[in-house]
């Protein structure tokens, strides 16, 4: 796929259920996005909740086109499906960063300045095997 390619057919439905999550963050992405939100970090426009496709990303930064998601404990159990999904998206030319709910709770400072820091690289950040760039 071309770099410039989207993920197109976002449903209305998808659309509400996006606008619903924006009213039930959890604890840690609304502490994240309360740092991200008003061009907060280097000026960057970020989304929350925003559907791509049939997904519902919890952060989206279109000038990088940086997916943010940050993960409870229920991502233990769904693994294969966040590697899956990861694998569509990056299809398209996203770029993934995983943050643990407990990395964004207490170490937001480093949090955002790992995003900082992919934002600024005009390298390609260390990717690991499964696609994602954990922290």
């Amino acid at each position: 796929m071309k770099d410039g390619a989207r993920i197109r057919g976002t449903t209305p439905e998808i659309e509400q259920a996006a606008r619903q999550l924006r009213q039930q963050l959890t604890s840690a992405e609304a502490k994240l996005w309360s740092a991200l939100r008003g061009r907060q970090l280097k000026g960057i426009k970020f989304r929350c909740q925003h559907p791509i496709g049939r997904f519902i990303v919890d952060f989206y930064c279109p000038a990088y086109k940086l997916v943010i998601e940050v993960d409870g404990d229920s991502h233990t159990q769904q693994a294969d499906y966040d590697r899956a999904r990861t694998e569509h998206l990056q299809q398209f030319g996203y770029r993934v960063l995983r943050f643990t709910n407990q990395a964004v709770m207490r170490e937001l400072p480093q949090v955002l300045q790992q995003i900082a820091q992919f934002t600024e690289s005009e390298v390609s950040p260390r990717i690991d095997t499964n696609g994602e760039i954990n922290i």
